[in-house]
């Protein structure tokens, strides 16, 4: 990524927090997927917005198309531009909405600092824990998360397919209300519902629990996620590792937030005995909630499978590698999130080739991993306690041991290698939450 300005980007002073003009300045870094579809909005609602890409084959389509969005409550082709170089001369901007892959933000943001005015703020649209990063390069006090709860492909360069309605959650890594935040919330609302939170901590844990599963099996399974999660022992794979990422999280005393305010995390994780238990009603319902978001989003394919397709580092040290990292600094066992980590480092490097044989090789290879005591109990609610949420379906009074390994068979639905390179996965049914952001 390259930015024609080598001026310094010392971060500003913290005590500034006011909220820009009444006409913000907005930049959107990177327009694959989900940032092409952000400037879509942006620029239809006539706002003062600056799509930026470093690729020249989408910067030509939309500078002589626009964006051309469809699906869910689409805007239809918006006329707009895109740079790919921002000079000297350019106006600060009040907010600079980073939607890069993982791999590339901390370069996105080292490159696009100059360019941020003294009270602005960055907005990491992420997964995993990228605040921490980019707030190292540009500050906390101009640093926001932004959790993005709705999906996005990139069918070809500059066309746009939504698939599938949600908002945003922002907030700061410090949890302190800000004017700019409700400024920012104002902005987005044209795309989506926007609530601002005040730990985002504990929705981004909650988050990447979930896309530590999904994007990491379907790497390495090779196929769409409603075909993997036909399978008992893909589904069992998914719940060990959002178990272990639950763990750690706990261990940081960080309080999990409910997954669009109904999905609990702490409820989906796997109790001792639920891991060694031949069958019982809450492994049955917890099986039951897999299947349920295999049939919803049954169309949807590994980001990380295809950033490897197309020769690029899969994000998997930005999700599983966290909780490894992390689980490993505070003693905590992480044994099914290091393997599968490195059984996608293995695929990335042309070692092995995705299947779901593969994938089932790799589950019993890691049973003699399993099966240890060392669940960490939730941290007591900051306010009084709420019933959990209930799953799907309460399981029947003598459950079989889990669901059916298999549904009935559905054909996977095609598509095409630039489809594929731009799918966004979903983090649970209640909430339609992309895996992965890339300037594609």
């Amino acid at each position: 990524m390259s930015f024609n300005d080598s001026s310094s980007g010392e971060p500003a002073p913290s005590a500034s927090v006011a909220p820009a003009s009444s006409t913000p300045r907005l930049l959107v870094v990177g327009c694959g997927g989900i940032g092409g579809i952000i400037a879509a909005y942006l620029f239809e609602q006539g706002h003062d917005v600056t799509a930026f890409t470093t690729n020249p084959i989408i910067a030509d389509a939309i500078n002589a198309g626009g964006f051309r969005v469809r699906g869910e409550a689409s805007p239809g082709t918006v006329g707009g531009s895109a740079v790919r170089e921002l000079g000297p001369d350019t106006r600060p901007f009040d907010y600079i909405l980073l939607a890069t892959q993982p791999p590339q933000v901390e370069e996105a943001a080292r490159n696009a600092i100059a360019h941020l005015a003294p009270t602005g703020a960055m907005i990491c649209l992420q997964n995993g824990l990228c605040e921490e990063r980019i707030a190292r390069i540009a500050g906390p006090e101009r640093t926001f998360g932004g959790i993005v709860a709705w999906g996005a492909s990139m069918v070809e360069p500059g066309v746009y397919d939504r698939t599938s309605s949600g908002g945003f959650v922002l907030g700061r890594l410090d949890g302190a209300s800000d004017p700019r935040l409700d400024e920012l919330a104002r902005i987005l609302e044209a795309i989506g519902p926007t609530t601002v939170t005040d730990n985002l901590a504990g929705a981004r844990w909650s988050k990447l629990a979930i896309n530590c599963s999904i994007s990491s099996l379907g790497t390495v399974g090779g196929d769409r996620l409603g075909v993997l999660l036909r399978h008992r022992f893909v589904r069992r794979l998914a719940l060990e590792i959002m178990t272990e990422t639950v763990q750690v999280s706990r261990a940081l005393g960080v309080r999990l937030e409910k997954v669009a305010g109904t999905l609990d995390l702490d409820w989906i994780a796997l109790t001792d005995a639920e891991r060694s238990a031949v069958g019982s009603p809450g492994l049955f319902a917890k099986h039951a909630l897999l299947l349920a978001v295999g049939a919803r989003f049954r169309r949807m394919r590994s980001s990380m499978l295809a950033a490897i397709e197309r020769g690029r580092p899969p994000a998997v040290d930005f999700l599983n590698g966290e909780v490894v990292e992390r689980g490993a600094a505070l003693g905590i066992a992480t044994p099914i999130n290091a393997a599968i980590r490195e059984e996608v480092l293995a695929i990335a490097a042309g070692k092995r080739k995705p299947s779901l044989t593969l994938l089932r090789a790799f589950f019993d290879r890691t049973r003699e991993l399993v099966g240890a005591s060392s669940s960490i109990r939730p941290p007591p609610p900051a306010t009084p306690a709420e019933p959990p949420a209930a799953p799907p379906h309460e399981p029947p009074a003598a459950p079989p041991a889990e669901p059916p390994a298999t549904a009935p068979h559905e054909p996977p639905a095609t598509a095409t290698s630039a489809q594929a390179d731009a799918s966004g996965e979903p983090s649970m049914p209640a909430a339609n939450v992309q895996s992965d952001l890339r300037d594609a």
